[in-house]
């Protein structure tokens, strides 16, 4: 039987790693992860996918000579990072890494906890 998602959160995530990521805004899979007060240690990347998709008004506001080369590897603020993880216990639960800025002070982007899958 296939994995299917059985539970979203979208919630905000903390994640940990065994050597600082040499890119921060282009992350690899977290080793572990803090969510509901609860530490997650990740034993195995089962999947791993970017999205360079512009949404709302970024969408709008480029040229189309541009858009297809954004598309392909991304902009500034721009893409998700999805990573599809199991942890210690067993539970498999997909992760992102949103590069979008909240605002000017928080340029740096957010990590969630998207699904779990079962």
């Amino acid at each position: 039987m296939a994995l299917r998602p059985i539970h979203f959160y979208d919630e905000i995530i903390e994640p940990s790693f065994d050597s600082p990521p040499k890119l921060e805004k282009t992350p690899p899979c977290p080793d572990g992860f803090k969510w509901r007060d609860e530490e997650f240690r990740v034993v195995e990347l089962l999947e791993e996918y970017h999205d360079y998709a512009r949404r709302g008004r970024s969408e709008r506001n480029m040229r189309p000579s541009h858009a297809w080369r954004a598309a392909s590897r991304g902009s500034w603020g721009v893409g998700r990072f999805h990573f599809r993880v199991k942890v210690q216990d067993g539970r498999v639960f997909e992760l992102y890494y949103d590069r979008a800025p909240e605002d000017a002070s928080d340029r740096k982007g957010k990590w969630l906890i998207y699904c779990e899958w079962g």
